[in-house]
């Protein structure tokens, strides 16, 4: 049980320590906008955008969803794969976690992850054995990631020994061979400093990758947000040597977005970050605006 393997309270108090957590929002929002009008604009090149192409994390997560709708998503990014063979494919299809088998069975091309979102999602409000029984079933139907999201009122009332039981009770179950992204929600947190000991208490209890949003909250997705997120796991990096991978999702909705968040992990955490397995955006829209673009004509693919 995870209670055994993670001594909360004292750890907790002891790994905070270590970083600076009085984040200034304004100075946040000051560094974003330099960056955004300096550095953006050299990144807005086919390369880069033949790059987020093959980070992006394919998403259909709508109350609509039926096994011939997902069966169909999945065909095609199989077909993409021949139609576009100079092209990189996406690097996941994200699914709710009864879509898993279809998935996996569906699919065809080697290289694209089957991720699913797990723990109760969006609102991550379950008892932790369903949390955990969801993600199990999530894992043996063939999910090879899995998409949890902190537990964000237990976060606000400053209970954090619950925080990290359940982040690092479902990261037992996923295993090592099954990266776990831990969504942070963070257009629910109150500021910068909220958002940044977020980031640090998701780490420490098992995140392989932290994640900005679920795209079902009014504030999703944000440049700010990615910022302290990417400044985070650049001090625990420097602090653990363990590498922690980003993934902006929700309100992802033009290139310049992606471009945006793009430069940001490149500004924050350099180039060991830029490829598709550390760096994923999660988005429904962004495929087709990014293929449009890499090929010079509008594409409606996906």
């Amino acid at each position: 049980m995870a209670n055994e393997t993670f001594q909360y309270t004292s750890k907790i108090d002891e790994a905070l320590k270590k970083y600076n957590l009085d984040v200034d929002d304004a100075q946040v929002k000051a560094a974003v906008m330099k960056i955004i009008a300096e550095k953006v604009p050299q990144n807005d090149t086919l390369d880069i955008k033949k790059f987020l192409f093959g980070s992006i994390e394919l998403t259909t997560l709508k109350t609509t969803d039926s096994d011939e709708s997902v069966m169909a998503f999945t065909e095609r990014v199989n077909q993409f794969d021949a139609e576009y063979p100079d092209l990189p494919h996406v690097a996941t299809i994200c699914v709710y976690p009864c879509f898993a088998k279809i998935v996996s069975e569906t699919l065809e091309v080697d290289g694209v992850e089957v991720a699913c979102v797990s723990g109760s999602f969006p609102s991550s409000q379950a008892l932790i054995e369903v949390k955990v029984a969801e993600t199990a079933l999530a894992v043996r139907d063939g999910a090879t990631e899995i998409d949890i999201v902190m537990p964000v009122g237990k976060f606000l009332a400053g209970d954090f020994e619950s925080v990290c039981d359940d982040i690092n009770e479902l990261k037992q179950v996923c295993g090592e061979d099954v990266a776990m992204k831990v969504i942070l929600e963070t257009g629910d947190l109150r500021n910068g400093s909220d958002i940044k000991k977020a980031s640090i208490l998701s780490m420490y209890a098992g995140a392989d990758y932290i994640k900005t949003s679920t795209g079902k909250e009014k504030i999703s997705a944000t440049p700010e947000a990615a910022y302290v997120m990417c400044q985070a796991i650049k001090e625990y990096y420097d602090e653990t040597g363990i590498q922690i991978g980003f993934k902006p999702a929700g309100g992802i909705n033009t290139v310049t977005d992606a471009l945006t968040y793009y430069t940001i992990v490149k500004e924050v955490l350099g180039d060991k970050w830029l490829t598709n397995k550390w760096f994923r955006m999660g988005t429904s829209r962004l495929a087709n605006l990014l293929l449009s673009e890499i090929v010079g004509e509008e594409v409606k693919f996906f």
